[in-house]
C-alpha cells in the first residue's frame, strides 16, 4: 500500500522536473529571493508529506487523506489517490470485546546488580523483566503483527453518555493490543539494583531515561518501558494506531517519574517544587507522544479489600498530588490486581465512589487468558496479562501458556535469569 502512496507522489514529482528541465528560462533573475523561496517551498512540503506519511503509516488515513487535500501543492495532492487505495484495504476489527492487554514493571538494565541475591533480588526476578528481553518482546509483537491501541481506540462514550465499542480499522492481518506499565516513579528501594533512576527531559526536549551504571557514571538514553517503546515506534510507525502507546500506572506515596514530589512524604524537600515542575513537563510531552496515564491509587493499595474510608483517603491523595501532574485520568488500574468485584458485574459503594471520581476504565490481572473484557452503559473493563519472571517459569507456563500467543519464553528469556 505504501509504495503506491509513494510512488504516485514521486511520479508527478519526476513529471515536473522533466517540464522545468525542458523550459528555457528567459533572462536570469540576480534576484536571490526567489530561489531562497523555492527551496523553503521545497523544505516545507517536504515536511508535510513526511507528516502525512506518518499518519497513514499509524493508520489514520482520514487525518492524512485531508492533509494532503488541505495543501495546494500537486506533489501533496497526487498522494491522495495511493492513500484512499490504503484505506479501501482496511476492514474493523471484528472482536472488539476481544483485545489482549500486557503489562510490564520497570525493567533491570543491569542483572548482576539486580540478581544479586540481595534483599530485593526475588522480586526482581519475579516481577521484573530485563532490557534484553523487553527488546525481544517487542520484535516478536511487531512480527506477529500487533499494533499497539489505547483504550479510547476501542471504547468510549457515545452521544447518550453510555460505553460502547468503536470500531479500529487495520489492514487485513493486524491485531490491536493494550501495553501498559506500572509504578514508573522510580522508588527509592531500587536505587543502586541496576534500573534507570529518573525520566529525564534532554536538550530537544524528548523524553529519556537517566541510568546510573555501577561505577557512577550517568548515562542518557532509552532505558525502560516507555522510551524503549518510543524508539521502537520511530523505527516502525506501523507498530501504532494513530499515534497510541500505551497506559503508565502512577501511585505517588514516592513521588513521579524519580522525583520525589509528594508534599505529604518529602515535606523537607528543597526542590519540592522544581521537581513537580519537572515531572508536570514530562508528563506533558508523554500524552503529547501518546501515552495515557492511569491511577494505580496514590499508595499501591488493596483496593478491593481495603476500607472505604482507606479509599477514599487514599483517592484524595492521588487527586492532590498526582494529577496536577499527569493530569485527570477516567483510567484506573488495580493495584495487585485487587479487583473491587472479581469478575462480577460493577456495583455498590467502592465502585459508586470510583465513578463519582471520574474513572471509567479499569483493569484487573488475569495471566491465564489470553483477552478478558467486559463492558456495561457506563464502564469498560479489561484483564491484564503481567509479562514477568513468575509467568517465564516453566512449571506456570505448563499451566498458562497463554504468552505463547505473544512471543517464545525460551528465545527472549535473558541468560542471565537462568
Amino acid at each position: 500500500m505504501k509504495s503506491l502512496r509513494l510512488a504516485v507522489s514521486v511520479g508527478l514529482a519526476m513529471a515536473l522536473a522533466a517540464c522545468s528541465a525542458q523550459t528555457t528560462p528567459e533572462t536570469p533573475s540576480s534576484d536571490s529571493a526567489a530561489p531562497e523561496q523555492s527551496q523553503q517551498e521545497q523544505q516545507r512540503v517536504s515536511n508535510v508529506k513526511a507528516e502525512i506519511n506518518r499518519l497513514a503509516d499509524g493508520y489514520d488515513y482520514d487525518a492524512a487523506i485531508k492533509l494532503a487535500k488541505k495543501d495546494g501543492n500537486d506533489s501533496l495532492s497526487s498522494m491522495v489517490a495511493g492513500l484512499e487505495d490504503e484505506k479501501e484495504h482496511t476492514t474493523a476489527w471484528d472482536q472488539p470485546d476481544k483485545i489482549p492487554h500486557l503489562f510490564f514493571h520497570s525493567l533491570i538494565v543491569d542483572t548482576d546488580r539486580a540478581f544479586d541475591k540481595e534483599s530485593s533480588s526475588a522480586g526482581y526476578e519475579d516481577y521484573m523483566v530485563t532490557q534484553k528481553e523487553f527488546s525481544a518482546i517487542l520484535s516478536s509483537l511487531y512480527a506477529k503483527d500487533y499494533v499497539l491501541v489505547n483504550p479510547h481506540d476501542f471504547a468510549g462514550l457515545n452521544k447518550q453518555k453510555k460505553m460502547e465499542y468503536r470500531k479500529i480499522m487495520l489492514p487485513k492481518g493486524k491485531k490491536p493490543l493494550v501495553l501498559s506499565v506500572d509504578d514508573v516513579s522510580y522508588y527509592e528501594y531500587m536505587e543502586g539494583d541496576g534500573f534507570a533512576s529518573k525520566l529525564v527531559l534532554d536538550k530537544d526536549g524528548k523524553v529519556r531515561n537517566e541510568y546510573v551504571d555501577a561505577a557512577g557514571k550517568k548515562h542518557i538514553g532509552a532505558y525502560d518501558v516507555t522510551t524503549m517503546v518510543d524508539d521502537f515506534i520511530n523505527k516502525h510507525p506501523d507498530f501504532t494506531y494513530r499515534g497510541a502507546r500505551g497506559l503508565v500506572a502512577m501511585t505517588g506515596y514516592n513521588g513521579v517519574f524519580g522525583y520525589r514530589t509528594s508534599e505529604s512524604q518529602y515535606p523537607n524537600n528543597k526542590n519540592l517544587k522544581e521537581d513537580q515542575e519537572k515531572a508536570t513537563a514530562i508528563a506533558k510531552s508523554m500524552k503529547e507522544t501518546g501515552w495515557v496515564f492511569a491511577s494505580h491509587s496514590w499508595g499501591h493499595i488493596q483496593t478491593g479489600t481495603v476500607s472505604m474510608g482507606r479509599l477514599e483517603r487514599d483517592t484524595k491523595l492521588w487527586k492532590k498530588e498526582v494529577e496536577p501532574i499527569v493530569g485527570a485520568t477516567d483510567q484506573f488500574i488495580y493495584p495487585f490486581g485487587s479487583d473491587i468485584a472479581h469478575t462480577s458485574e460493577y456495583s455498590g459503594p467502592r465502585y459508586e465512589y470510583l465513578k463519582k471520581q471520574g474513572f471509567r476504565y479499569f483493569y484487573g490481572v488475569d495471566g491465564t487468558t489470553e483477552s478478558w473484557m467486559q463492558q456495561r452503559s457506563d464502564y469498560q473493563r479489561q484483564m491484564r496479562i503481567n509479562v514477568d519472571g513468575l509467568q517465564f517459569a516453566k512449571e506456570e507456563r505448563g499451566d498458562r501458556p497463554v504468552l505463547g500467543s505473544f512471543f517464545d519464553v525460551e528465545k527472549v528469556i535473558d541468560p542471565a535469569r537462568k
